[in-house]
């Protein structure tokens, strides 16, 4: 069971709104500072962009724990049972569909200019396939820590219900992809936002987000 953060303590609305702040701020101070991902990059440019995500997400969970001296399951995050990889598998499933009906309907329907997301995404697949795997996996665990779980909680516990959590939390991921990949690329970007929003709220299971996430990414960078 998620432990409800305490809601009573100044100080710890305090921390709380202070770990709110960075983990709005760092996230997309990340996502538009430095030059977007271009042809034949070095891997030592990849691995420093990446790093500096593993670092912001490591950054919050140590707020959490050390700072807030809260446990993890605070933010969803514990360990995994059946039904979490059924809703997430559901939720992946749900997700890919989103990215087919946009890519396959949508766009070519409206004819609608997909050229600065479907570059980034050539640019991507050229990378080795390790680095694609890493990629995928810190979006997984990072973005659904910062965006979903802590973000979410933190929302709730300053008093806010559901609607502003979710609210906060598919603005903030839906602006962080705009840079480099461009406003076509935000409309799937942020049905798929509401989806995750919508599944953390409901099962509370961050694990359950994060295999849907890396599902959902899997299936765009690694098959290709």
């Amino acid at each position: 069971m998620t432990i409800e953060p305490k809601r009573s303590s100044p100080r710890a609305r305090t921390l709380a709104l202070l770990g709110l702040s960075g983990a709005v701020i760092l996230p997309l101070a990340i996502a538009f500072s430095g030059k977007p991902m271009a042809p034949g990059e070095g891997v030592a440019s990849l691995l420093e962009r990446e790093g500096l995500w593993w670092l912001c997400g490591a950054a919050v969970l140590l707020w959490l724990c050390l700072v807030e001296r809260l446990p993890m399951s605070s933010i969803g995050l514990r360990r995994p049972t059946w039904k979490t990889f059924v809703f997430a598998i559901l939720a992946g499933a749900a997700l890919v569909l989103v990215m087919a009906i946009h890519f396959g309907v949508l766009v070519p329907a409206l004819h609608l200019d997909a050229s600065q997301a479907g570059a980034k995404r050539a640019i991507i697949l050229r990378t080795p396939l390790w680095f694609r795997v890493l990629l995928v996996a810190r979006a997984a665990v990072v973005e659904e820590i910062l965006f979903r779980g802590y973000m979410i909680e933190k929302v709730r516990q300053l008093g806010g219900g559901a609607a502003p959590a979710v609210a906060l939390s598919v603005a903030a991921f839906t602006f962080a992809h705009f840079a480099g990949w461009g406003l076509v690329q935000l409309i799937p970007v942020f049905a798929s936002a509401l989806i995750l929003a919508l599944l953390y709220v409901w099962r509370r299971d961050l694990p359950s987000n994060m295999i849907a996430h890396f599902l959902t990414d899997g299936a765009g960078f690694l098959i290709g």
